[in-house]
């Protein structure tokens, strides 16, 4: 589906500020909605939703379908009377507005999200009842994983015992009837994660905002997806990968990305109809308003490491699924729009899959000052594109220019008309905004004029990412004003 001349930002839900430690589902985000349509923007694009695990990383889930609980809003609760005022406030998430401790948000979130499920009697709960079933499908995989790894003290599910790891009836029925309070438990939050994300996405809808969603391209071997679905990705007869994910060397990394994903049997899966990725972007349909395909690069080739080895240097390319998925995809969700996240190592063969998928692809102005034939300078466009500051994986605007060469600096000071840092940003801003791109996206650290202290993510760095977040006012009416003048001024209100 095609975009209309428009801008967005990209936020992350956990870059809000909060009373709570963490952005979530409250009344900032609400704000934050309400500031989006006076600066002029039509889109917000945020990262995966999902329950994070190790790493903190919204691109390592315990599920590809589960909604994260740190996102709920404890205001909300506090209104339900299943929490006091005094509870929340009581808690200690850290003493920093702009970071995110998550070490103290997963013990006190924790116990409050429990104590308020202890309240709500949520058994007698009709809406819930009718949520269960409606999602059965996963939620009853998800709820029970969850509670079997509590079992297991947090251990991933590959070092349980034999019987649940490997899913034998009586073990299952087993742990459904001692473990059922956690199941439920789990079930609970979900709940209130799809009743509060629904209200929220409802709401930016009637502003005329629309939500760009991120789909990441594979899921955490410790998930609930691959243990209940171990066919469907490169497993042996003990459900331990054969071979992962990751990416080669290139300007992240001397010695390339190992993600560690497990990597997904594509010749099961299209036997299957691709069943699993229909009901996956089904599930996401339901939440954002455009989707963001992850690595798209992986739908042609994907960077197969074998089990075992230190760095992804040792690896091969094998052939994706292609066009089989994305013709299913496109032809199943005509409503989504999709973004083909095309960065990385790309070849012919991966610009022709996404020619042909008719999506359009992602153009990264911070990759763009190596030269005058650099293909991410916005004299080469074609419209049907989508232009980006940076990503999430990038420095902000102001953390690119003091980390960039001489020659860089040099050539964007010739390109922008730009001698330095702050009018480098500027010059960027406008840059993006005055470009053929169908849409432009800024990350709301490029606005707001911060520095490397508001990057969100280092690639190939494991500790210290998905931290930032924006200080309480940040977001003022000046500020929505002066976007909203820049995003008029060529034609993206």
């Amino acid at each position: 589906m095609k975009m209309q001349r428009s801008a967005g930002i990209l936020l992350p839900v956990s870059s809000l500020p909060s009373p709570y430690g963490i952005g979530c589902f409250s009344q900032e985000a609400y704000d934050f909605v309400d500031w989006l349509k006076e600066a002029g923007q039509t889109y917000w694009q945020i990262l995966p939703l999902g329950v994070t695990s190790y790493g903190d990383s919204p691109y390592q889930s315990f599920s590809a379908f589960a909604g994260n609980p740190y996102f709920i809003s404890l205001d909300a609760l506090v209104e339900e009377g299943v929490l006091t005022a005094a509870e929340c406030k009581k808690a200690n998430f850290g003493r920093k507005a702009d970071d995110i401790d998550y070490s103290r948000l997963y013990a006190e979130r924790g116990r409050l999200l429990r104590l308020a499920y202890s309240r709500s009697d949520i058994g007698h709960n009709e809406a819930f009842t009718a949520f269960c079933e409606k999602n059965k499908w996963w939620l009853d995989d998800f709820a029970l994983f969850m509670a079997v790894k509590g079992r297991f003290e947090g251990k991933p599910w590959i070092e349980w015992a034999e019987d649940i790891r490997l899913r034998w009836q009586p073990a299952m029925d087993y742990y459904r009837r001692e473990l059922y309070f956690e199941v439920e438990y789990h079930k609970y939050l979900q709940f209130k994660f799809d009743q509060q994300w629904r209200r929220l996405k409802a709401y930016a809808n009637s502003k005329g905002i629309r939500i760009i969603g991120d789909i990441p391209i594979y899921v955490a071997l410790d998930s609930a997806d691959a243990w209940a679905n171990p066919g469907l990705f490169q497993l042996d007869k003990d459900n331990i990968p054969t071979a992962v994910a990751g990416v080669p060397p290139d300007g992240f990394s001397p010695t390339g990305q190992l993600w560690g994903n497990p990597l997904y049997n594509w010749s099961a899966m299209k036997a299957d109809g691709f069943g699993w990725w229909i009901r996956r972007v089904e599930g996401a349909a339901t939440r954002v308003d455009a989707l963001r395909l992850d690595h798209f690069r992986a739908f042609e080739s994907y960077w197969a490491v074998p089990a075992g080895a230190k760095t992804a240097k040792e690896g091969a390319w094998e052939k994706g699924p292609g066009m089989d998925l994305l013709r299913v995809l496109t032809g199943w969700f005509p409503q989504i729009t999709y973004i083909a996240e095309d960065l990385g190592i790309l070849t012919d063969a991966v610009h022709q899959l996404r020619e042909e998928s008719g999506l359009p692809g992602m153009k990264v102005l911070e990759f763009a000052f190596s030269g005058p034939d650099n293909a991410y300078l916005p004299h080469h466009y074609a419209p049907h594109c989508i232009c980006y500051t940076g990503t999430h994986d990038n420095d902000t605007v102001l953390g690119w220019y003091d980390h960039a060469t001489e020659q860089e600096r040099a050539f964007a000071a010739v390109y922008l008309g730009a001698k330095d840092r702050e009018s480098a940003r500027k010059a960027l801003l406008r840059l993006g905004q005055g470009s053929v791109a169908e849409l432009f996206v800024a990350q709301m650290q490029d606005y707001l004029a911060l520095g490397s202290e508001g990057r969100i993510n280092v690639p190939g760095v494991a500790e210290g990412n998905w931290r930032w977040r924006m200080a309480p006012g940040a977001a003022t009416k000046e500020l929505a004003a002066e976007v909203r003048a820049l995003t008029a001024a060529f034609g993206r209100c």
